[in-house]
């Protein structure tokens, strides 16, 4: 772990409500962070499995700790970008989730990564 790992944050939300992040402070961005019990490593192979499992999915960055994938969608070809962010001091998975575009999202961000959640559940 690099001295610059506890460092990073990922941006904050738009004040658009088409934005979920889990170092957001308000209530309409929040969202609980995922937690894991398995190696950073092992959590991120297991992350990795899931997301990819996902449609229109696409990993653009990955380093040890941080992985930014694109979700484009099925109609319109909207591409949301969903960053994961590991803490291996707190075992904390950090995430944010955002349209690029458009305002509302309908709640299709929040939406994606509690199913990311349940994807994951029992893997970390």
């Amino acid at each position: 772990m690099t001295p610059n790992d506890t460092l990073k944050r990922l941006s904050p939300c738009p004040s658009s409500p088409n934005c979920v992040c889990s170092q957001a402070q308000d209530v309409g961005h929040a969202i609980g962070p995922i937690r894991y019990r398995k190696s950073r490593a092992e959590a991120k192979e297991a992350l990795k499995t899931a997301v990819q499992s996902l449609p229109r999915t696409k990993l653009v960055e990955e380093d040890e700790s941080y992985l930014h994938y694109e979700f484009t969608s099925l109609l319109l070809r909207f591409v949301d970008d969903v960053e994961f962010l590991f803490d291996d001091e707190t075992k904390t998975i950090h995430f944010r989730s955002a349209s690029r575009t458009g305002y509302s999202d309908l709640g299709a961000n929040r939406t994606r990564m509690e199913q990311i959640r349940t994807l994951v559940g029992e893997k970390l």
